[in-house]
């Protein structure tokens, strides 16, 4: 089996260091996640984007991405806040740190799932609670799937992913504007042959032909449906041989999470 890597955190520490990426090595897995050969997004054009700086300890800290789902809730991946002592959520930027609202919450606030397994990189979804937030042209909220497209693999379908990760295999550091790239959905069965059996139901993965992928930094970030603006996945993992080799890329597929997403935050679609 080919290692594998969750689209992970691009670390950041105080003022004085360079961003770099934070990898947790496990076996066959390397944690971490990235927007490669993608464009450069247009402010208010993915108002739903949410960035994400992670405190790990006093002197560092992670990034990634997340999606607003309302006025006080943000989901973003499990292997993005386990660990964490706060986070600081950006809305309304597109440049990552010149965002129109943020706030910082404490650990209180974070509820990750109760069966996320770092080692088979199950359930990797958690959510963020912040305060209570004004919907404007460059934040707002957007549309999970219906319960009736729970049993849709969106094989064949073309999708959008966004976030400020690593723009290449090459860069040292996630990008300070946000971009986006569109990408096909494939088979669950397809995804296999290259990750096995990690690949699970509850997966849903995209082809990466031509290097257009997720990338460092763009973990926990919304992969939306490019005919209707369905948010169906969140970023998670994909080939340790590099974002732009034209692996896939896995992320965590929504509507097998629709039912706990209502339980801790009522919302309902």
């Amino acid at each position: 089996m080919k290692l594998l890597i969750i689209f992970g955190l691009a670390l950041t520490t105080a003022s004085a260091f360079q961003i770099a990426s934070r990898s947790v090595v496990v076996p066959l897995l390397d944690l971490e996640g990235r927007i490669t050969n993608g464009d450069k997004a247009e402010p208010g054009q993915f108002p739903y984007q949410v960035g994400l700086n992670l405190k790990i300890n006093p002197l560092v800290s992670a990034w990634c991405g997340g999606s607003l789902i309302g006025s006080q809730w943000v989901l973003t991946a499990a292997h993005c806040t386990d660990g964490v002592q706060s986070v600081t959520v950006y809305l309304g930027a597109t440049v990552r740190t010149e965002a129109e609202v943020n706030y910082t919450v404490s650990t209180d606030n974070i509820i990750i799932h109760s069966d996320w397994d770092s080692r088979a990189v199950r359930n990797d979804i958690s959510l963020i609670r912040i305060p209570e937030v004004e919907f404007s042209d460059n934040i707002k909220a957007v549309r999970l799937p219906s319960l009736a497209k729970a049993y849709s693999n969106y094989a064949g379908d073309y999708v959008i992913a966004s976030g400020w990760g690593k723009t290449s295999d090459k860069a040292t550091a996630v990008t300070d504007d946000l971009q986006w790239a569109r990408m096909q959905v494939i088979t669950n069965s397809r995804c296999q042959s290259t990750f096995g059996n990690i690949v699970t139901s509850s997966n849903v993965c995209v082809d990466t032909t031509g290097g257009v992928s997720t990338c460092n930094g763009d973990s926990g970030g919304p992969l939306v449906l490019e005919s209707d603006g369905i948010q169906i996945g969140l970023t998670s993992f994909g080939s340790s041989a590099g974002c732009a080799k034209g692996r896939p890329a896995a992320f965590t597929r929504l509507t097998s999470y629709l039912d706990w997403i209502k339980t801790n935050t009522g919302i309902a679609y």
